[in-house]
């Protein structure tokens, strides 16, 4: 049958792999939890100060 292909189907960016996230990526979960901590020690300070 056709499955027995020594060659697999190559799928478009195989041949450019990097090893890791991209660097748009890491920028974004950066900035994403930058907000989360911010959100997070504010929440606490905020329970802190009424408390």
């Amino acid at each position: 049958m056709a499955f027995d292909r020594e060659d697999p189907l190559k799928l478009p960016g195989d041949d450019k792999k990097r090893s890791g996230p991209s660097m748009n990526r890491l920028a974004l979960w950066l900035v994403v939890g930058g907000i989360g901590a911010y959100l997070l020690l504010s929440g606490i300070v905020g329970i802190l100060a009424k408390g």
